[in-house]
């Protein structure tokens, strides 16, 4: 077996290592308000969030795309398949970190700050500041914004429409309809979460020289990243969906439905019509803020929320800073 297929291995694993602890660090994303609600057990939710990611790995090409050939240009060789070691090991060891504190950051940002962050270091690398512009700090900065005003405003809607309605009635329909909702949220999280670690396989292939166009998407890379993501997906990350589901506000059936049918929606769009690839944490954290916003805006615990909201800002620098580090360390093994 020579050098560069064992490192192009090594990447692949690392990468799909990276899936694992996106799905147990991410579960959080599709079934945090659905658990706290007790629209679904935890079993059951993490168990649809798992089909469901598998089903929108499937469908999420675009994103794949996007991180696969649009973020960082890197010439074929050792190095480079170095580069997006190190680059997705840093994006790790901010999931963990992360994780530990049960802070719900972007693993999304995770993985394009560690990208970015070793890539600047490879001689030959470069990174696309255009697209990383465009469809990563743009994206990162509206898809919160937009999350919030939709939960808000389709939380309004809910309150309006069914405004003669009996709470315990509205409260089982809701439960119910939370089924659809959290499914809904599951698959948009797999096209979006999925999909980048598709694009880093796809990455590691052409820079290792075994594949020549950038864009192609092997077919056992969709059921590899898939079947990974749903594993851990149903590993859980119950320190997360604590955070999500109960801490920033208490949430209702109502408000669980409205904030699951927003994010979704949104993450559909960006994954089918823009190939962007948004954050999921961010997409869903917002709208639940948007929703609880409703109530009151006391209601909703800001303290809590500007944790978030820091995790964000520092996620990407935080990962290109340990991807750094670690290229120092890595760049001798891939010479």
């Amino acid at each position: 077996m020579s050098a560069e297929l064992i490192a192009v291995v090594a990447v692949i694993v690392v990468a799909l290592a990276f899936d694992y602890t996106n799905g147990f660090h991410d579960a959080a994303n599709a079934i945090a308000t659905s658990v706290s609600t007790r629209a679904l057990t935890p079993r059951t939710a993490l168990a649809m969030a798992a089909v469901g990611n598998f089903i929108g790995a499937h469908i999420g090409t675009k994103v794949a795309e996007t991180v696969g050939s649009g973020l960082v240009t890197l010439p074929t060789g050792m190095e480079s398949l170095g580069v997006v070691f190190a680059g997705v090991l840093g994006a790790i060891c901010w999931n963990l970190i992360t994780w530990y504190f049960g802070l719900p950051s972007s693993s999304s940002h995770a993985l394009f700050g560690g990208l970015v962050g070793a890539t600047i270091f490879a001689s030959g690398g470069a990174v696309q500041w255009a697209n990383i512009v465009e469809k990563i700090l743009i994206p990162m900065v509206v898809s919160p914004l937009v999350g919030f005003i939709l939960g808000f405003v389709a939380m309004i809607a809910v309150l309006w429409i069914f405004r003669n309605g009996h709470p315990a009635r509205l409260n089982r329909g809701f439960r119910n309809a939370q089924t659809l909702s959290a499914a809904a949220m599951s698959i948009g999280h797999g096209m979006q979460d999925a999909a980048k670690t598709i694009g880093v396989v796809v990455l590691a292939l052409h820079v290792g020289g075994w594949q020549g166009d950038a864009r192609h998407i092997p077919e056992w890379s969709i059921w590899a990243s898939a079947a990974v993501l749903a594993a851990g997906t149903y590993s859980g990350g119950w320190r997360i969906i604590r955070t999500l589901g109960r801490k920033i506000i208490d949430l209702r059936p109502p408000e669980g439905f409205a904030a699951e049918t927003v994010a979704s929606g949104v993450l559909y769009f960006n994954a089918l019509v823009l190939g962007a690839p948004i954050s999921t944490t961010h997409t869903i954290t917002s709208a639940i803020m948007g929703v609880g916003a409703t109530k009151r805006l006391s209601a909703v615990r800001w303290s809590v929320a500007g944790n978030i909201i820091l995790g964000w800002l520092i996620t990407f620098p935080a990962a290109g800073i340990f991807a750094c580090l670690l290229y120092l360390v890595v760049k001798p093994l891939f010479g």
